[in-house]
């Protein structure tokens, strides 16, 4: 299976040691060697890097890493090919436009028979693995919300819909993902590979509250300037020696600005409070 990281900030920062850490299991300490991707946004529009080749030893990412960017939004995925071999077109993230809008999708998991589904106009996959399907499915759904909102859809309804389509996809197979609309991160835990004993079982993904101290410089990974800083990591397993919460089976996490903003359960929607935050100093 795949591995999935998001980052959501109060201020832009700089990504660091957490997708370092993600970069060394796409090869060196874990099996994900079919392919990475970083998408990161700025304004409405996202810039997209991915590669069908280990992350450990990617020298496009080495650049990145060496040239680092700023954001508030970040998805990043790294990729052990399940269906589809390893190709461009099969490298995750995916991005399609939406409302005017570029819409980030990466997912973690093994969704059996929706490869074998046509996905309904506009949106088709270009390669050939149900994540990317997943991701046209997904949109077909929120697609009516876009297009009669004139601008940014209400979140509630947003996160209605992308519960939803967690309902309906997670029957196929564990069905982790990462959904980013330029406003908001959709988190989706379900199962995945514990590679162990416990086999395909929660947690799916964990999440990482930080509250930053108002100093100059770079701490646990973030370029964090001069402001507090709030940050929200999610990733398939610990990336750090902090307190990673897992979560829910079937929860749906949305993520702006640095805060957990909204949530819903597998029994229902509702607005999430954040989670005790792990505080740095220097």
């Amino acid at each position: 299976m795949c591995e999935l990281f998001a980052m959501s900030t109060r201020h832009p920062a700089t990504v660091t040691l957490s997708f370092a850490e993600l970069a060394r299991h796409g090869g060196l300490v874990g099996p994900h060697r079919d392919g990475w991707g970083l998408a990161y946004y700025e304004g409405r529009d996202a810039h997209l890097f991915r590669e069908a080749a280990p992350a450990a030893t990617s020298a496009s990412l080495r650049f990145l890493q060496e040239h680092p960017f700023t954001a508030t939004t970040v998805v990043g995925h790294i990729r052990r090919a399940t269906q589809g071999p390893r190709a461009l077109a099969n490298s995750q993230p995916f991005v399609r436009e939406l409302g005017g809008h570029a819409h980030v999708f990466a997912h973690n998991g093994d969704l059996t028979g929706l490869a074998d589904v046509a996905p309904a106009a506009p949106y088709q996959p270009i390669g050939d693995t149900d994540s990317e399907r997943a991701f046209c499915a997904l949109l077909e759904r929120l697609r009516p919300l876009w297009q009669v909102a004139g601008g940014v859809p209400a979140l509630d309804a947003r996160l209605a819909a992308v519960a939803a389509f967690a309902a309906s996809v997670r029957p196929l197979g564990p069905a982790n993902f990462v959904y980013a609309d330029g406003d908001a991160i959709f988190v989706h835990a379900h199962r995945r590979n514990q590679g162990d004993a416990r086999g395909v079982a929660p947690p799916g993904l964990h999440l990482l509250c930080r509250r930053c101290a108002a100093e100059p410089g770079t701490i646990a990974g973030l370029d964090l300037g001069a402001a507090p800083q709030d940050v929200v990591l999610v990733a398939s397993v610990p990336l750090s020696g902090e307190r990673w919460l897992p979560l829910a089976e079937g929860e749906v996490v949305v993520l702006a600005d640095g805060a957990r903003v909204a949530s819903a359960s597998a029994d229902g929607v509702g607005r999430g409070v954040d989670p005790p935050r792990e505080r740095i100093s220097r």
